[in-house]
């Protein structure tokens, strides 16, 4: 009876404690719950291999690099975690990509419960969605589609890795890399094939590899709705929803246009050597990976300072809303490139796609360009008063890395001291819920006083 009691008493504190959150911070503690497991997890023995060490501060950075689907580690995967060690990381990978208030849903809905109204809403709030109808319809569709990409991934990667490792280490490589890359998290296990840290350099001019790679990374970072709407209106443009148009419309632009920029700036360099073909290869795979995914095929330490300064606006950029991807979105970009735009041509409202812009979608596509931006200057600067034994552009390209949920490194990830780690740690959290609901976690309240002061005007410009 006594435990009974001490469990009522419990659930009624915590039923006090959600009732006063919003949904913002739970989605925020949910997250740092997640990554609190997996780092427990880590620390067991049986994560690590013989004669290995694993400090709190190294499992707990593994374990946000993998919740957060960024990609940074401080040591590597296949070297020094074991087989159950790597299945913890994809595990924390896989609920960290579609999110952990979509798995929770997708279990409810495996135990046949009801979704109740407060569930559904914060699923909303969690993917962003416009609208609380069809939530639960989409968290099917997204199970769907998270098998049958994930799956057909695998499939074509064991055409390669089957040969090369045998069938099972084969299949289990496949595994791990297709959820990796569709959820666009960097982690990989090439480290005892090719080198630690060295990703997917050797598979530089391989055909398969790095093609399946960039469509797993491609339909993962478009997002969930644009899935929804595809399958519904086909190849039919103009029933698009208009946020399908601007994912889809921007993401093309942004593959073509960093793929010319990136063969340009480095065929010179770490393309040199390299045919046209393969050269372009090298580049497209580049352009992909550097806006979330993190895998490379390239050595990114060698990478000219302009490539480097480009390859932080992609990784600021990142993917699109409501997806496995991290960065401010693809969408957020438009926006703001329209608001700017329309500014400039001196029109009263914001139009693109024969539809106006909502004027709270501006609003907010500032917020989180804002916020983002100050965040990274703070962290460059605390970093580099810390770090200065390190290049600036190597520390700038850490953290654009870490709060875009990239995972892309010139190295300097196990250099980094204490101090700068739990920063980065930081970031990732801070990268995967976004910036604007990290701000919000810790100043949104439920109740707002519906009280407005006098305006003023003043001089801009």
């Amino acid at each position: 009876m006594k435990i009974q009691e001490s469990v009522g008493k419990i659930k009624k504190v915590m039923a006090a404690v959600k009732d006063k959150m919003t949904y913002t911070q739970i989605i925020a503690l949910g997250y740092f719950c997640v990554i609190l497991t997996g780092t427990l997890l880590l620390l067991l023995p049986p994560a690590t291999r013989a004669g290995e060490h694993t400090g709190f501060l190294t499992a707990l950075f593994t374990a946000t690099s993998s919740t957060c689907v960024t990609g940074l580690v401080v040591v590597d995967t296949s070297l020094h975690w074991t087989v159950f060690g790597q299945i913890v990381i994809i595990l924390m990978i896989q609920v960290g990509g579609i999110g952990f208030v979509t798995m929770g849903v997708l279990f409810s809905m495996f135990l046949r419960r009801k979704i109740s109204l407060s569930t559904r809403r914060l699923l909303q709030e969690s993917m962003n969605a416009n609208q609380l109808g069809g939530m639960v319809k989409l968290v099917r569709g997204i199970l769907k589609g998270t098998l049958l990409f994930e799956g057909t991934g695998a499939i074509l990667l064991a055409i390669r890795f089957i040969p090369q490792f045998g069938v099972l280490k084969g299949i289990y490589y496949s595994v791990f890399h297709a959820i990796s890359a569709f959820c666009n998290a960097g982690f990989d296990l090439m480290g005892t094939q090719s080198g630690p840290y060295s990703s997917f350099v050797s598979y530089v001019s391989d055909p398969i590899v790095p093609t399946v790679f960039m469509i797993l990374i491609v339909v993962g970072g478009i997002g969930f709705f644009v899935w929804q709407d595809l399958a519904t209106n086909k190849w039919n443009w103009k029933k698009y929803s208009l946020h399908t148009k601007l994912v889809l419309s921007s993401t093309a632009v942004l593959l073509i246009g960093g793929t010319i920029v990136y063969y340009l700036l480095e065929r010179r360099n770490v393309l040199a050597g390299m045919s046209a073909g393969e050269g372009i290869f090298a580049a497209m795979f580049s352009s992909v990976t550097a806006r979330t995914a993190g895998f490379n095929t390239t050595d990114i330490g060698s990478l000219t300072t302009a490539s480097k300064l480009f390859t932080m606006v992609l990784m600021f950029i990142g993917g699109s809303p409501g997806s496995t991807a991290g960065g401010i979105k693809t969408v957020t970009l438009m926006v703001m490139l329209v608001y700017v735009w329309s500014n400039l041509r001196g029109r009263r409202s914001c139009n693109i796609f024969g539809r106006r812009l909502d004027d709270e979608n501006i609003k907010k596509a500032s917020n989180v360009i804002v916020i983002s931006i100050l965040l990274a200057v703070a962290a460059i600067l605390t970093l580099s008063c810390m770090q200065q034994d390190l290049p600036l552009e190597d520390l700038m390209l850490e953290v654009f890395s870490a709060i875009g949920t990239v995972g892309m490194s010139t190295g300097i990830t196990r250099s980094l001291t204490t101090a700068s780690r739990l920063i980065v740690i930081l970031l990732m959290f801070c990268g995967r819920i976004g910036s604007m609901s990290f701000a919000l976690s810790f100043t949104e309240r439920k109740k707002v006083a519906p009280v407005q002061l006098p305006s003023e005007k003043v001089m801009i410009g």
